[in-house]
Formats: structure tokens, sequence, C-alpha cells
């Protein structure tokens, strides 16, 4: 069974369209990153399945529940940290998370769950006079009260400090390996990539592509970029490697070292150009499409892009000196 689903789902206010015949399913056990620009439908997706806004068209299902005609039952069974969040000034950490155990109908150890997110010696204070930090960690532990089967969290590293961060990439994958379903939209793209099973990108209201970061990357028929280290360096060297079918530039980035950019299937024939004129290949390297480039490839520069269509990688940067093929 398929932790989360939407079907056709379509929202309309008024003229604007804010989501748009969008289909999705996330499996159980799954971290699912849910991304896109800022106004693409994410927060009104996650607000479709928490039931706080009816979609025009379409349906929505978590855990098998259908949002709408079961809500109360699917947010016994949710936890959730949402994107905007009210918090009581008056109550201590440890009285918020007490109000969400009653709710929830939960015993959780609530001085556990504040250690889990690293606010103990905070419990007994008034959340008035909490950080935007300690605000957002105290969201995530009343989001854990009850060991949701589902967590859904909007933006949860907002406000967060590197290590509140990496210790938020922490407790996702332990609810991950607990047997939790994880979705969660963020534009932190680093974030996304470290925690990840597969993304959603969302964009105009329509899902565009969803897949493993990997597999996204393979879709787009990106170049492939290897620096190389040789010696001597010289024209001859980067004229041969400009030669070869594939590539479509090379730049010499001094210190007898060149980047090129090629075909994923001419990276051997580059290093067989080079050692041809005799030089000495000392070392390579090939680097990734970053997560960036790849948000950009599917947001911004194909109208109708998807995981099957073809988008053109970003140019490479041009200082320096540049031969393109």
């Amino acid at each position: 069974m398929n932790a989360i689903e939407l079907s056709n789902v379509t929202k309309r206010y008024g003229d604007v369209t804010a989501l748009d015949d969008v289909t999705l399913s996330v499996a159980e056990g799954e971290i699912f990153g849910f991304l896109g620009p800022n106004g693409a439908g994410k927060s009104t997706t996650i607000d479709i399945l928490l039931d706080f806004v009816r979609p025009t068209a379409g349906s929505a299902s978590v855990l098998g529940r259908d949002v709408q005609a079961d809500s109360l039952a699917v947010r016994q069974r949710v936890g959730v940290l949402p994107d905007g969040y009210h918090l009581y000034d008056r109550l201590t950490a440890r009285q918020h998370l007490e109000f969400a155990a009653d709710s929830k109908e939960a015993d959780d150890d609530i001085g556990a769950v504040l250690e889990r997110v690293g606010l103990a010696d905070a419990a007994d204070r008034t959340a008035g006079g909490f950080s935007k930090g300690m605000k957002q960690r105290l969201v995530l532990a009343m989001a854990l009260v009850g060991e949701p089967d589902v967590l859904i969290l909007d933006e949860p590293t907002t406000g967060l400090d590197p290590n509140g961060a990496r210790r938020m990439r922490e407790i996702i994958r332990e609810e991950r390996d607990r047997g939790a379903t994880v979705f969660f939209s963020s534009h932190i793209l680093e974030q996304v990539e470290a925690v990840c099973d597969r993304v959603g990108i969302l964009r105009d209201g329509r899902i565009v592509a969803v897949d493993t970061i990997d597999a996204l990357r393979g879709a787009l028929d990106s170049e492939a970029r290897l620096t190389l280290a040789v010696e001597p360096m010289g024209d001859e060297v980067i004229a041969a490697i400009a030669a070869v079918e594939g590539v479509s530039s090379v730049r010499d980035d001094g210190d007898e070292r060149l980047s090129v950019a090629c075909e994923e299937a001419a990276k051997t024939a580059v290093l067989a150009a080079v050692e041809a004129t005799g030089a000495r290949l000392l070392d390579f390297d090939t680097e990734d499409v970053s997560l960036e480039e790849l948000f950009a490839a599917y947001t911004q520069d194909a109208p109708d892009a998807s995981a099957e269509t073809a988008a053109d990688t970003p140019a490479v940067d041009d200082e320096a000196t540049e031969v393109r093929a």
C-alpha cells in the first residue's frame, strides 16, 4: 500500500490554478522530497493532504484513507511540521508536547522527545522566549509525538543552524528506519539530496519529474564534467581533446589542469586523445551535475519537462580560456 496518493488533483482559486491534474504516489517507508520554486503549489499540496484545503477536482488519500472522508483518522496517524505554525508564548515546551500527546492519546516520554530534538534544557521555558530554531525544533517534537506512521514536514530546516539541520536529517532517517514515511518540501537542495529516496519536482502546479536524483540526472542526458591533470600542457593537447566527437568545450584552468565538458560516452575517448599526444595524464576526476543545476533544468529550462524528457545542461562557466568544439 502507498502511504500517500494524489489522483488527478486540481486546485483553483478563482482564475488562479494552484495545482493542475497532479498525480503522485509515495510508498510506505520512503523519504520523499517535494521540490519546486516558490508558488509552485507545494504548500497547497500539503494542505490538501491534511484536509486544510479541499481540491477543486481529484482525490487524495493517506495510509489508504480518503483525506476528506476520514480526516480525523488520518490526522491521528500523521505528524506535521507546517511551514506556518503558531505556538503559545505562555506555554512551556513541555506543556506543548503534553497537549500534543493528549490530542493523540499518546503516552510518550515527554522528556525523551525533547531530548531527541535538543530541547531538554529548555523543557520548562516558555516558547515566547525561544529563537526561530528552537521553535522549529519544538514543532518537530510535537510532530514526533505518538510515533506517527507518516511525517509531513514543510521546510523543516528553516531557522536551524548547521548542527540543527544535521540533527533534523538524522531524525528523518531514524523515522524512516522505524518504518514511518517522510514527505517533506524544501528549497534547501543539499538537505534533499542528503536524505531522500526519491524526489518529485513541481512547477506551475504540475508534476514535471518524479524519480531518484541519480535517475533524474540520467534523464537529462547531461554532459559529463572532466577535470584532467596533464603534463606537459599545450595547445596540441587542447586541440586533440576539442576534436573528440562529443566534446563541447575545453578550458585551461592553469597549473596544468583542464576542464572538459563532454557526452558521457566520450569520456574514454578524451583520455585516449590526451595519451595519443604523448602527454602524461597525471589524474582525472568526473563531476556530476549538481542538484541545483538539476532543479534549474526541470523548473526553468524546458517548458514541459518530465523524467522522460531531455533538458539542456546549463552552460559551462566561460571564465578563463575556453575552446568550444
